[in-house]
């Protein structure tokens, strides 16, 4: 399996406020990585992508749970 197939059904056993707790989280990684990189180039520039990729899937989901209830 891949990490993303693995990283959604891992959304499945969350709730709605882990969810939100995980985003806000995520957003500040990103926030961080981001500043970093504009200092200094980091080792791996892509983990930016890919962690921007992830908080996009899981306010998606969010999103779709919302709509659902």
């Amino acid at each position: 399996m891949s990490k993303t197939t693995d990283f959604l059904k891992s959304l499945t056993g969350m709730n709605e406020n882990d969810l939100k707790a995980r985003i806000s989280e995520d957003e500040l990684r990103l926030k961080k990585l981001s500043f970093a990189h504009g200092i200094s180039p980091l080792e791996n520039p892509v983990s930016i992508r890919i962690l921007r990729r992830e908080v996009a899937r899981l306010k998606t989901e969010l999103k779709k749970r919302s709509l659902n209830a």
